[in-house]
């Protein structure tokens, strides 16, 4: 199958030449970003805010401060990609708090980082309310395949609106081709599904998704209740949980159709951790509404109804708020840095302990604290660089079947 890129030139469809590892170097996480919304931003922020963070403390939201030797002052930004035309052509140190950005600034950033926002693709990444919101930029999509080679990019960072089915696609197509990892933040299944699982393994590349899991969200704190019910034998009958939020991933979910695999995803991350199915009607999880004077914050409701000991009901109601976008960020971090050590060692597909333990619809779905063992086996066996004694040692030593779990 023959393509054109934005230039002109055609290129043969199909896996990657080369990954990252071969072509590049080690030193660094290369990352681009799809879409400079809230996420991209409280993810930049971030990285600077931790830049000199001490690794051998534990800092909020991260795995680890050097997660297999990579420091997150390790992550450079190469190259980011939008279509609203307040963000287009400005540098990333500018166009994270340009537009409808509205999370919390809880870092400086320079203002000139050097990595211009790129004319993306759009496709069905601009839904009917984002357009009363943003003005689309003018001019042909940049040759993404082009840019992600040119600037060494390591690993891509898709933070498309959701309900980006085509785009999401388009942009793997040309992660593929780059010879790139992948870190899927939105609900629209590529990890999960054995069709990119395969390709991705065949070009050697890492991908973990789909759909971020934040730190302390809605999710993780709806499978938690879940999981102590379960655990503790009452059972349950019915739960939901209802989020509103004034940032414009709740503006633009105000279109239900975008919100298909949204749900699905959310419904999927929290009924997994039980262990009897529950009705269709006696479940409902999902964005609810948007409250424009919340900003970047999200409130979530969440109410679980249940059967206790001699049938007697017992409930449980609660209400979360968070920042929505810093809450994913350290998340991010550490998916990049896990990709990047996949990398280096030629493993490719989904990476099925960090995706378990990091995304809400991985391929294989188990309890979190399993989930974060498995991430940490992951990262110790293929931590250090290329050429590190470190490394060297561990490529001599054989490999343990459990210490394979972080690589399907």
């Amino acid at each position: 199958m023959i393509k054109q890129h934005s230039n002109g030139s055609a290129a043969t469809d199909g896996a990657a030449s080369k990954n990252g590892a071969a072509r590049y170097q080690s030193d660094k996480v290369r990352v681009a970003i799809v879409g400079v919304g809230n996420c991209a931003s409280a993810f930049v922020q971030g990285v600077h805010y931790y830049r000199d963070a001490n690794p051998n403390e534990q800092v909020p939201g991260l795995m680890h401060v050097d997660l297999g030797g990579y420091h997150v002052r390790d992550i450079e930004f190469t190259a980011a990609f939008d279509i609203d035309s307040k963000k287009v052509g400005k540098d990333l140190g500018q166009a994270i708090w340009a537009g409808q950005n509205n999370t919390m600034r809880f870092a400086k950033v320079p203002k000139k980082l050097g990595v211009p926002v790129y004319r993306g693709m759009t496709h069905d990444g601009l839904g009917k309310y984002l357009k009363q919101k943003i003005t689309k930029a003018p001019g042909e999509t940049a040759d993404i395949v082009q840019i992600l080679r040119d600037t060494h990019t390591d690993v891509v960072v898709s933070y498309l609106p959701v309900g980006s089915e085509d785009a999401t696609k388009w942009y793997v197509e040309q992660v593929l081709e780059a010879g790139c990892g992948f870190v899927n933040c939105i609900p629209v299944f590529i990890a999960r599904e054995p069709y990119w699982d395969k390709r991705f393994k065949a070009a050697k590349l890492p991908i973990v998704g789909d759909d971020i899991k934040s730190q302390v969200g809605a999710t993780i704190v709806h499978r938690t209740l879940a999981r102590l019910f379960a655990d503790r034998g009452v059972k349950m009958l019915r739960t939901s949980q209802l989020n509103v939020g004034g940032n414009m991933d709740f503006y633009n979910m105000l279109e239900r159709e975008r919100l298909e695999s949204k749900k699905i995803s959310k419904t999927n991350a929290v009924t997994s951790i039980m262990d009897h199915e529950l009705p269709a009607d006696d479940v409902y999880i999902g964005p609810s509404d948007y409250v424009p004077w919340l900003t970047d914050r999200k409130w979530a409701h969440i109410r679980v109804e249940g059967q206790a000991f001699g049938d007697v009901p017992l409930n449980v109601e609660m209400k979360l708020e968070v920042w929505d976008s810093p809450n994913s960020a350290g998340i991010v971090i550490d998916a990049v840095r896990c990709c990047k050590l996949a990398l280096n060692n030629g493993v490719g597909g989904q990476l099925d302990g960090p995706s378990s333990y990091l995304m809400k619809s991985p391929h294989n779905q188990r309890p979190d604290d399993q989930a974060r063992t498995d991430t940490e086996k992951f990262i110790a066996r293929y931590a250090g660089r290329p050429g590190t004694s470190a490394q060297t040692a561990k490529r001599k030593a054989p490999a343990r079947s459990a210490d394979r779990a972080g690589a399907r």
